[in-house]
């Protein structure tokens, strides 16, 4: 591990750690505008591994999950370096929105260009500063447009190494999720760079499942890249399901929605998730699973319109092991918690 490591023009030497503010151009007000950046460095050569979260602006569940991270006491025993970034897109965060003021979608703009719009200019400046100097990295998401997720991993599950760290995360299923251009994915796959994308929760919203579940996930996946020391009174990961495919179930009308399904419950082709009806409760028309499988998404308007997404359902061959694994994953993570409850989940010392 090199001596000096630099982000910004900001030097960091082993052993430290820094808070940084990398430039952005200025708001129209010439307010003037920065990327968050925290980075930790152990003593003892290892990996590099990113973190980022609000690459969509308005997906907050990753900004409380960096911000539990960090306090973290097994931090304290860090091989090679971790570098956090809670909000990418610091625009779309201050004004609870998805994209950026030009409504571009960040994600679709890397690895962007330092002459071309701001999504291209703000998706360059995470580039060269952040990705391309890490070997390995996480993107935490959340569900968007009034949608929740439960926890899941999206990554390239023919790449060997990127399989092997989406399973250690620990969540119960994991999407092989194709690679779409210009986003953060693709350009990590491109350069070499094995990454893993977490959904979970809500935008605008805090849950304690996902993060709890996305801590815990992160300290797994610096274990086993041999960051962090191995966990002597860990809980063994609750088994992993690969899932191929996904479809998404759709509004048969439009009117008003209700449904009688949680995300993480195991469906059959046919079953009845919910029900449309128009605004007297007339003509209505239920919504049924038109697959197999585990939903790990829905929305959560009442109001929808012919064509809405209303559920996303994971395909598996065997429901029965997913349910069980994830009733244990639901149980691992928020027993003894009241509805409503919010609590920190840390990374302690093993």
């Amino acid at each position: 591990m090199a001596e000096i490591f630099s982000i910004g023009g900001t030097d960091i030497a082993p052993g430290e750690r820094v808070t940084l503010d990398l430039p952005l151009p200025a708001q129209s007000t010439y307010t003037p505008m920065t990327m968050p950046v925290h980075v930790v460095r152990g003593r003892k050569p290892g990996p590099i591994l990113f973190v980022s979260a609000a690459i969509h602006g308005d997906e907050i569940t990753g900004v409380d999950i960096i911000r539990r991270l960090l306090h973290g006491s097994a931090l304290k025993r860090l091989r090679g370096t971790l570098i956090c970034v809670p909000i990418v897109n610091v625009f779309g965060f201050v004004t609870h929105s998805r994209s950026l003021p030009d409504r571009r979608d960040l994600n679709r703009s890397f690895p962007g260009s330092p002459h071309g719009s701001l999504a291209a200019r703000l998706a360059h400046t995470f580039t060269e500063e952040i990705v391309k100097k890490c070997t390995h990295g996480i993107d935490l998401h959340s569900g968007s447009f009034h949608r929740t997720n439960h926890p899941h991993i999206r990554a390239n599950l023919d790449d060997p190494e990127t399989e092997a760290l989406a399973k250690a995360f620990g969540t119960p299923v994991v999407i092989n999720a194709n690679l779409r251009d210009g986003s953060l994915r693709q350009f990590a796959a491109d350069a070499g760079i094995p990454m893993l994308l977490y959904e979970a929760g809500e935008a605008l919203r805090f849950d304690t499942l996902a993060s709890r579940a996305g801590v815990r996930g992160i300290g797994n996946v610096m274990r086993a890249l041999e960051m962090l020391p191995a966990a002597k009174n860990l809980k063994k990961i609750a088994e992993v399901i690969e899932a191929r495919s996904s479809t998404w179930v759709r509004a048969p009308q439009s009117g008003i929605f209700s449904h009688t399904i949680k995300t993480g419950n195991q469906v059959q082709e046919g079953d009845a998730l919910g029900r449309v009806a128009d605004p007297f409760g007339n003509n209505e028309h239920l919504v049924c699973a038109s697959a197999t499988g585990i939903v790990i998404g829905r929305t959560n308007l009442p109001v929808v319109n012919e064509g809405d997404a209303l559920f996303h359902i994971a395909r598996f061959a065997n429901v029965e092991t997913v349910s069980t694994a994830i009733e244990a994953f639901r149980e691992e993570h928020i027993e003894g918690l009241g509805p409503g409850d919010y609590v920190d989940a840390p990374i302690e010392e093993s």
